[in-house]
């Protein structure tokens, strides 16, 4: 049985309020903020030179987010599988079904970022730490395609927050991001890089289900 949303975020914001209070609400709508621009889009699809890529801060990422692996599990995500499978005719609704299954699968159901702290709330437990910027990872793919991830590193060598994380967002200049993927790992950035098959997805906790499912049909 799931956690109704407003206890997930108590829990998410129990710690968050000794830190300093996050702007939970002020973040529902990113992807809408932003009028993309024609290189944008096309980078959005791993189309880019290299020297467009620039660095960018964890306040890109600033707010509260929830992760869509139990939309999928609980079926909300269906539509979605379903036309992709339509318009893509490369797998089927059950192929897509299970390639987001390992893409998605995560125990960390939501995550709290705020003043370079990142708050992981995991089976109800939190976890903190400081993140530092450690540069970003151009990938190339088999398809031709490009990808970038923006890398950070936890301070604390006494904190059960992943040691190392990788963000992807198909953005690769400084901007508020919409929804992310993200690789998380304790032995090292390299290892992350070749993590291709799982990277939970995180949207902003303030969507309501209906919401993230328009989102990802239509933007």
């Amino acid at each position: 049985m799931s956690v109704p949303k407003n206890k997930l975020l108590n829990i998410t914001l129990s710690v968050s309020l000794a830190l300093g209070s996050f702007s939970v609400f002020g973040h529902g709508s990113h992807s809408h903020t932003h009028p993309q621009s024609e290189k944008a889009i096309q980078a959005s699809k791993g189309i880019f030179e290299e020297s467009d890529v620039k660095d960018r801060q964890l306040s890109d990422w600033q707010g509260v987010w929830e992760s869509v692996n139990p939309l999928l599990l609980n079926g909300k995500l269906d539509p979605v599988l379903e036309l992709k499978a339509k318009n893509n005719k490369d797998k089927s609704v059950e192929e897509y079904r299970q390639y987001y299954k390992q893409g998605y699968a995560t125990d960390i159901s939501n995550i709290g970022i705020e003043n370079n702290v990142i708050e992981f709330t995991e089976n109800g437990v939190i976890n903190s730490c400081h993140y530092t910027y450690s540069g970003y990872k151009i990938l190339n793919y088999i398809s031709g395609k490009k990808g970038v991830r923006y890398l950070f590193e936890c301070q604390d060598a006494n904190s059960k927050a992943p040691k190392y994380i990788q963000f992807s967002d198909h953005i690769i200049e400084p901007q508020q991001s919409g929804h992310f993927h993200l690789y998380m790992g304790n032995e090292s950035q390299e290892k992350l890089l070749n993590q291709l098959d799982n990277w939970p997805t995180y949207y902003p906790y303030s969507l309501t289900d209906e919401q993230i499912v328009h989102e990802m049909l239509y933007h």
